[in-house]
């Protein structure tokens, strides 16, 4: 079922949100709610955050369990920082593939007011001053125009959550239409080796048989093929063949 992104700024309440999220679904539907974020992993965020590989696997270890708890009964929420534009348009073909409904929640906060938010922590869940200055400059604001953006709701800190028009966008919306990227190609058909084999010696033969009467520059018809192709062509084939 449906996938909620949250997004924003290092301690810029997005967790706080999720939480709400979570206990509203929890009290008005019968639907069980996973929280899947940075906690869930017990990551140390400034040694992540640090490193670009480091954290690149951290995305990709957040991707696979959202990927792992998304399934037709239960909702699951993604609390991260989710600020790169090319990673949550990775989440939207996920959800294309799994043929769900998503939204994604903004909180919106000045990079002053998460500054001193992070100073209100505890020291061992504190972003250093480095670090939350560096993913704020590196983050790239959710435009409602991406669809992989939107629908979005953009949450400040003195608003009171939407409950009811995030559960319409994830359990009345249509999950996105599936296309080629996304889509699992179908298996080949039991005799598909013979088919090959036959199509293959019936272009031998072809050229077997063009090499008694034609010479180089004549043109063949080849079985399976709309248009002749030039006698020169196999020739200069066969001769590196050999050599």
């Amino acid at each position: 079922m449906p996938l909620i992104v949250m997004c924003g700024f290092p301690c810029s309440g997005k967790t706080r949100r999720a939480v709400e999220l979570q206990e509203y679904f929890e009290q008005n539907t019968e639907r069980k709610v996973h929280n899947v974020g940075d906690g869930t992993l017990g990551i140390e965020k400034n040694t992540v955050y640090a490193d670009s590989q480091n954290e690149k696997n951290v995305r990709g270890s957040l991707r696979a369990e959202a990927e792992r708890r998304i399934n037709k009964e239960d909702i699951v929420i993604l609390d991260s920082l989710n600020y790169i534009k090319g990673y949550r348009y990775e989440l939207f073909c996920l959800i294309k593939h799994t043929q769900t409904p998503h939204c994604l929640v903004y909180c919106l906060t000045s990079a002053e007011v998460s500054s001193t938010w992070n100073t209100e922590r505890d020291v061992e869940e504190q972003y250093t001053q480095e670090i939350l200055d560096a993913l704020v400059l590196r983050f790239e604001t959710p435009d409602s125009r991406n669809r992989w953006d939107s629908p979005l709701f953009t949450i400040q800190k003195e608003d009171t959550l939407p409950f009811e028009a995030i559960s319409d966008a994830i359990f009345k919306r249509k999950a996105p239409p599936p296309n080629q990227s996304t889509q699992s190609q179908p298996l080949s058909s039991t005799n598909f080796l013979y088919e090959l084999d036959k199509v293959t010696q019936d272009v031998l033969m072809a050229i077997l048989n063009s090499q008694k009467t034609s010479v180089p520059g004549d043109l063949i018809a080849v079985p399976g093929a709309t248009e002749k192709i030039s006698f020169a062509t196999f020739c200069c084939i066969e001769v590196a063949l050999l050599v």
